[in-house]
């Protein structure tokens, strides 16, 4: 994938670039419009982290932001067990950023 939460941050003029808090808001935004599906869900277990997750989800533990703003938690890596996780297709996730 060619994409990242940093990508297009007029803040720090990175031309067409979004800022994190900006990806966050349009990612959360499309999910809730119906513009990207949750394509599965499952409950997190004890030994669980966002950037592992991501790395056997997605194939590259960079993706662990995605997996946070899908399941509207926060930006620690670590996460409670029993916290409801959401993924999407990072092929949909690249269309709406």
């Amino acid at each position: 994938m060619a994409f990242n939460r940093y990508s297009r941050d007029s803040r720090i003029n990175l031309g067409s670039q979004l800022g994190t808090s900006e990806a966050l808001y349009n990612l959360r935004s499309a999910i809730k419009r119906g513009l990207v599906p949750i394509t599965r869900t499952f409950t997190s277990t004890v030994d669980d982290r966002l950037d592992t997750l991501a790395g056997s989800l997605y194939g590259d533990a960079r993706y662990w932001w995605v997996i946070a703003a899908a399941s509207d938690i926060g930006w620690g890596l670590q996460i409670p067990p029993g916290t409801i996780i959401r993924v999407v297709d990072l092929v949909d996730v690249e269309e709406v950023l």
